[in-house]
């Protein structure tokens, strides 16, 4: 079942048995925290605020959030809040993890230490839902953060975590595409090389369970009219669930067009850790935010 907007992860995440404890580092973040007192608000979280006391509190009170009820895990100038976040979800201490007012590299860098006990076998692969107004479904795009060029093998999982991600908010057998500059293999650009050879691949040992088409353009991926002018004859373009980019640099990009040029709505988690992990942009807006931890608290209801 296709989602024609975030509406159903919502829904999910507010059947919850009970709030999961979100953890944020750096949380002197304004949009951060209206969307996180709002997801409390609905009942799927309650919040834990690790970073500077003199920062955080103020800006509670300038929001009219201060009477609010939340955790406060206080830290020292220069200290490392990522660091300070993770151990309390180490110590049991929070369900969930979200990036507040912290550098990527800096939030990212604890989850990919393996003595710090949250890495999996899996890759860590941030995954972005996008709903937009001229496009028939929540659409998902990954990686957007983590992995800068994945190779064949990390593209390979990308594809596996993405699709389990889709399937655990409904998607039955989604249709994955494999983006690239062109839709037909051109052996000086190696993207296009490697989406044949995974799609050969997929036919004869599926990747993940789901349908996979590639190299294929961007216009070709979005729109049907696009593939009944250049005579692209599949009849998955204009309504695929997924896009796996071929680079960290393609998919930030695309997102961040597709925010502030298609109107689009996102939300973003980062799969593979032992506890979902809520992921944006600190220029986003609060009601990204806001589904980003409706996201996770679905996913944390999946496992």
């Amino acid at each position: 079942m296709a989602l024609k907007n975030f509406e159903p992860i919502v829904e999910r995440a507010k059947q919850i048995s009970q709030p999961k404890r979100v953890v944020i580092a750096g949380a002197d973040s304004e949009n951060i925290l209206l969307g996180a007192f709002e997801a409390q608000d609905a009942g799927f979280v309650t919040p834990v605020l690790v970073g500077e006391e003199s920062k955080i509190v103020p800006m509670l009170e300038r929001l009219g959030l201060k009477d609010k009820p939340y955790r406060l895990a206080a830290t020292q100038p220069g200290e490392q809040v990522a660091q300070v976040a993770v151990d309390l979800v180490n110590q049991g201490e929070g369900d969930m993890l979200m990036r507040g007012n912290t550098q990527t590299r800096e939030f990212l860098l604890p989850l990919l230490v393996p003595e710090n006990g949250l890495r999996t076998d899996k890759l860590l692969t941030h995954i972005d839902l996008v709903c937009m107004p001229e496009y028939p479904k929540v659409i998902a795009i990954g990686d957007v953060t983590v992995t800068i060029e994945p190779n064949l093998q990390q593209k390979k999982l990308i594809i596996r975590n993405m699709v389990e991600t889709l399937q655990a908010v409904g998607y039955e057998k989604p249709n994955i595409a494999l983006l690239s500059m062109v839709e037909k293999v051109a052996f000086h650009m190696k993207d296009t090389v490697e989406a044949q050879e995974l799609v050969r691949e997929h036919r004869h040992r599926p990747i993940a369970g789901c349908e996979l088409v590639g190299p294929i353009a961007y216009d070709l991926i979005l729109s049907k009219e696009a593939a009944r002018l250049k005579g692209y004859d599949c009849p998955l373009c204009g309504e695929f669930d997924g896009i796996i980019v071929p680079s960290l640099l393609a998919g930030n990009l695309i997102v961040k067009c597709w925010q502030m040029h298609a109107h689009a709505q996102t939300c973003g988690v980062v799969i593979g850790a032992k506890v979902p992990v809520a992921l944006t942009s600190r220029s986003d807006d609060k009601e990204v935010a806001f589904h980003s931890l409706a996201f996770c608290a679905a996913l944390a209801q999946e496992n």
